[in-house]
């Protein structure tokens, strides 16, 4: 009997179809699917608010490391020059960061922003120093590299009716580039105070200077081949120099200024038993004016000018700045202004860092509103 009922159950116990198994795994497969991205996009939009809140833009999330590193490379940056520029990108919700660091008015829009959060962030002044000084570090080194690395052109490159500057035997003449493609490079022939045409005799060694539409100055020596006869007049021939040389720039940047100050002379005392030798400030103050500032050092406009060489303790006001900026450095030359005046060109030799972040702010125009 029982072996009856249990034959008559085996339909029970048949194989599996296969179709069905697979029927079945496919549609739980989406469904699980369809609740990861769900989930995805809700994480999604909820870390996007996140970073509203916290840094004024969703699209931070979306810095590339790539490019980060690829900027790092071309600066030369150390580890933690590239981790401050990274926090000025992610700050400022920077998506294309290598067209922000190649354009210094936007990169300078988000550093102001950094410079400001910054300040009011950290969590003592001494915290706050130390940030800033690797921020206006890493913003110096992009500003040397724009300012000494521009792209040369070649001499086939000056544009015509381009003005220049031609020196020859430390005598330099205006003229203008008449044409630069041919085999040599045309340009006006330079004439004396009475209007005389100036010949330079074949081989005479010149040097040729312009600037660019972007305010960058080349210059490259040349040779003079001949005096040909153009359409415009008389021209010079010079021959061609391959690529030009960038001229001398400031490698940091300058601001003009209009500031009160005051110096005092410091002298040396170079002790046998003290290393290093003592230096001493002259009680006696003297007054100016500061008409130009960078980082690496300042012009002073006085009526009580000292000696190119002596060093100075200098002091003056920034309004951003609770304490009176303080500097030690030393006059290399001195230019006459006026009947009374003159002017002192100073290099910095040591700037407290509190100090060098507050010319820093100066100069970038980071501590206006």
């Amino acid at each position: 009997m029982n072996l009856f009922l249990l034959q008559d159950n085996i339909q029970y116990f048949k194989e599996d179809d296969p179709i069905a198994g697979t029927i079945l795994l496919v549609g739980l497969g989406a469904v699980l699917l369809v609740v990861f991205v769900s989930n995805l996009i809700k994480n999604g939009i909820n870390t996007g608010k996140g970073i509203s809140k916290s840094s004024g833009t969703g699209s931070a999330s979306r810095l590339s490391p790539f490019a980060l590193r690829r900027i790092s490379k071309t600066y030369g940056f150390n580890r933690d020059q590239a981790k401050i520029l990274e926090y000025v990108f992610r700050n400022g919700g920077v998506t294309d960061p290598e067209r922000v660091a190649a354009n210094p008015p936007v990169l300078d829009k988000h550093f102001k922003r950094a410079f400001k959060q910054i300040e009011n962030s950290a969590g003592s002044d001494e915290e706050a120093q130390q940030k800033l000084a690797m921020l206006f570090a890493v913003r110096n080194i992009m500003e040397v590299y724009h300012n000494t690395s521009p792209e040369t052109p070649s001499s086939q490159q000056i544009s015509a009716n381009m003005a220049a500057v031609l020196t020859v035997n430390q005598e330099s003449y205006p003229v203008k580039v008449i044409n630069s493609k041919g085999e040599s490079v045309l340009v006006d022939c330079p004439r004396n105070a009475l209007g005389t045409l100036i010949r330079f005799p074949k081989g005479t060694r010149v040097n040729l200077a312009f600037f660019t539409k972007t305010s960058k100055g080349f210059s490259f020596d040349s040779q003079v081949l001949g005096i040909s006869d153009t359409s415009f007049g008389p021209a010079l021939q010079l021959s061609h120099a391959g690529r030009a040389k960038p001229m001398t720039q400031r490698r940091f940047r300058r601001r003009q200024a209009a500031l009160s100050c005051d110096y005092y002379l410091v002298r040396i005392e170079d002790l046998k038993n003290k290393k290093p030798p003592k230096m001493m400030v002259d009680p006696r103050r003297m007054s100016g004016s500061l008409t130009d500032v960078s980082i690496g050092g300042c012009a002073v406009k006085t009526q009580s000018s000292v000696p190119a060489g002596s060093r100075l303790k200098i002091e003056f006001d920034y309004a951003q700045s609770a304490l009176p900026i303080a500097v030690l450095g030393q006059v290399l030359r001195i230019n006459r202004s006026g009947i009374t005046n003159t002017i002192m060109h100073i290099k910095f030799l040591k700037v407290p860092r509190k100090s060098m972040n507050a010319i820093n702010a100066l100069v970038f125009e980071y501590g206006s509103d």
